[in-house]
């Protein structure tokens, strides 16, 4: 098959022809290519009555259609859009025929890839999501060629990658913002276009043959939404691949609505019509509803068919509401040979005799690799990003310098006993307490992490060992420099090793509260809410600890057992407690006149403090150590487990409340990405 993604034309005059001659330049537009001409490499996307519902959180509230019984296909080397008011349910389409359906819907119907029911494998198919969730601390450059590192396998050498990452920059026209910072929130980058077309370079780096584009000119200008949709429309005249393209779209322009090949019109999850582009402002003049020669094709389009204000339709048959007029175009559209035209090209179609796509699957980057990329991008992501670490360290500086004047040269008097106390509480409470200030970055980070991992570019546990290498540095410098601070301003217990202990238990401290946000933000993704939780969580694990009150004075029922030794506070402070007390003698402040009485720091450890004197302070770090390991291991399976019970519950919910004999077919995310 030789034909590509042309711009066909559109036209919003009215023909006066008869039915006849419609019908027939219906099927000269169209030009439905045979069984045979569809190309071997292509991708044929087919769909037959599909019916989404909403399901109620009890079952016994009924459900909402969100879309009723639609028909439709598409074909490579074509771009379909499916257009409609808003709430229509084009991004519901999109996402059922992309296997992205969230588990409170409930799916009836068939999906077929070319005439097969199985899933598309990895680097088939790319999904670019409306929303440009990108790392804005990255440059374009940086961002498409971390993207080609992870994407692409390892048989290509990194100056191939290099090169596909290059090509598909000037494929998307951003090579004059190449080395431009890609900004967000407080930075300036590339603009709004550009950030759409690089959503679309990274997941058109695999060069996949099936490319679903969720409103892709969605709060662009004219001018830009031009751009963008041309350079979709055209990919194939560059890298020569007949992409099936479809794209849920709002409010196209003239010029855009010149791209399409074919139009999906919807109207409250109906079909209002299917076919050829060029050809939907005569179906409609067919109907009543004549198009002004001047006007743009899908305002006209839309004005018909959108009920949300309830206006009076001016019709050739006389006025009526919005309501009555869809319901007019829908009945037109199911009893007109055109509905019959598609649902015989989809009956074609689904009985294609192509091989399964397996043998076509794509590799992604080894294991190893994806880490180190990971780690690389991570870093450099952390480095820039100053509400990362930096405002922190700036904070941390100051909460050190104010520790060490206030306690500064504590002594060995009676009264540090208590100073001593209250310092090593507040830096193992306070101070960590603070790295909830990260969270928002870390919710940023985490939205790329959904976004990617969902379109299947590398596994969890490769974001997890990345995410965690990368962290260490800039945990150890936030660290350090505070620690050195407090520690010799302050004076505590005087030794290399003292110290050194003290810095490890902070850093293992700091660690650990950034994986208790990472599975708050796992768990709530949301700024507000995540920052509440994380903050509730650690006030309680405070509260226990040992500090605020004694441990054998806690209540033993739940407070003691178990919260008190499940928080990791209890270590810390009890660590702490040990490092700096043991050696140490203060003089009693009730001792007799004329004596030297001392009381050892083994004995306030035991009386005072009420610490497990059973074993030394090097098993409380090791205790911390170990629980850095398992809330990272907490994290990864949660990401793990809410992946799979996903698209069980679904089903489950559906066979629960769907009639015994109707058909469910459950798509699943067509992306298979990697168990690691």
């Amino acid at each position: 098959m030789t034909s590509s993604l042309s711009l066909p034309s559109s036209s919003c005059e009215i023909n006066a022809s008869s039915s006849e001659s419609f019908k027939q330049s219906v099927l000269d537009i169209e030009a439905t290519t045979t069984l045979d001409e569809v190309s071997s490499n292509g991708i044929c996307l087919t769909w037959k009555d599909i019916w989404v519902n909403t399901i109620s959180s009890n079952g016994k509230n009924g459900s909402k259609s969100i879309l009723q019984g639609l028909t439709g296909y598409a074909k490579p080397g074509q771009l379909l859009a499916i257009m409609g008011p808003s709430g229509c349910g084009k991004s519901t389409l999109l996402d059922t025929l992309a296997g992205r359906l969230s588990s409170n819907t409930r799916q009836t119907g068939e999906i077929l890839i070319n005439g097969h029911k199985q899933e598309l494998s990895y680097g088939t198919s790319a999904y670019v999501t409306q929303d440009d969730t990108l790392l804005t601390t990255l440059t374009v450059k940086e961002a498409v060629y971390y993207s080609a590192q992870l994407q692409l396998p390892d048989t290509m050498s990194k100056q191939e990658k290099k090169e596909r990452a290059d090509f598909t920059i000037k494929e998307m026209g951003l090579q004059d913002a190449i080395n431009t910072r890609i900004g967000g929130w407080g930075v300036k980058g590339i603009s709004g276009g550009q950030k759409r077309r690089v959503s679309i370079c990274i997941e058109i780096i695999t060069r996949p043959r099936l490319l679903f584009l969720d409103e892709p000119t969605s709060g662009l200008d004219s001018a830009a939404s031009y751009y963008v949709m041309k350079r979709i429309a055209t990919l194939d005249h560059k890298d020569g691949i007949e992409r099936t393209i479809i794209t849920s779209i709002h409010q196209p322009s003239t010029e855009v609505f010149q791209l399409f090949h074919n139009l999906c019109l919807l109207s409250s999850g109906r079909t209002v019509y299917f076919g050829p582009a060029s050809a939907a402002c005569e179906f409609f003049a067919l109907n009543g509803f004549p198009c002004s020669p001047l006007q743009n094709p899908s305002d006209h389009l839309l004005k018909a068919i959108n009920k949300d204000f309830d206006q009076d339709i001016e019709a050739q048959t006389g006025t009526m509401t919005t309501e009555e007029a869809i319901c007019v175009l829908v009945s037109s559209y199911k009893s007109s040979e055109r509905n019959q035209d598609v649902h015989n090209e989809v009956a074609v179609l689904s009985k294609k005799d192509t091989s399964s796509m397996d043998h076509k699957k794509k590799g992604h980057a080894g294991f190893l690799n994806q880490c180190l990329v990971l780690t690389e991008r991570s870093s450099v992501n952390m480095f820039r990003d100053l509400g990362y670490y930096w405002l922190r360290l700036g904070i941390y500086i100051a909460l050190a310098i104010s520790l060490g004047t206030v306690y500064y040269d504590l002594g060995t008097s009676y009264g540090s006993i208590k100073d001593r106390g209250s310092l090593l509480s507040f830096v193992s409470g306070f101070l960590t307490f603070m790295s909830i200030g990260g969270f928002p970055s870390f919710v940023e980070d985490m939205k790329v992490f959904q976004r990617e991992r969902q379109n299947g570019h590398y596994g969890v546990i490769a974001y997890v060992i990345g995410n965690t290498f990368s962290s260490i540095p800039f945990v150890l410098l936030v660290t350090i420099i505070p620690a050195v601070i407090t520690y010799y301003l302050s004076g505590l217990q005087k030794g290399y090793e003292h110290f050194l202990y003290f810095a490890s238990v902070l850093f293992s401290s700091l660690m650990l509260v950034e994986s208790l946000m990472m599975i708050v933000a796992s768990i709530v993704p949301n700024y507000l809410m995540g920052i509440i939780t994380g903050a509730g969580i650690q006030g309680i694990m405070i509260l226990i600890g040992g500090f605020f009150k004694l441990p054998h004075d806690l209540p033993k029922i739940f407070w003691r057992y178990p919260l008190h030794y499940v928080a990791f506070h209890t270590y810390v402070f009890e660590g702490l407690f040990k490092n700096e007390y043991e050696g140490l003698k203060f003089p009693t402040k009730n001792g007799p006149q004329g004596t030297n009485s001392y009381i050892t720091g083994e004995v306030i450890l035991r009386d005072i403090w009420q610490s497990n004197m059973s074993y030394s302070k090097w098993v409380d770090l090791a205790i911390l150590l170990g629980m850095i390991v398992l809330y990272r291991v907490l994290f990864l399976m949660i990401i793990k487990i809410t992946e799979k019970m996903k698209p069980i519950v679904g089903s489950l919910l559906s066979c629960t409340f769907v009639s015994p004999k109707t058909t469910i077919h459950v798509v699943e995310n067509p992306n298979a990405t990697p168990s690691y």
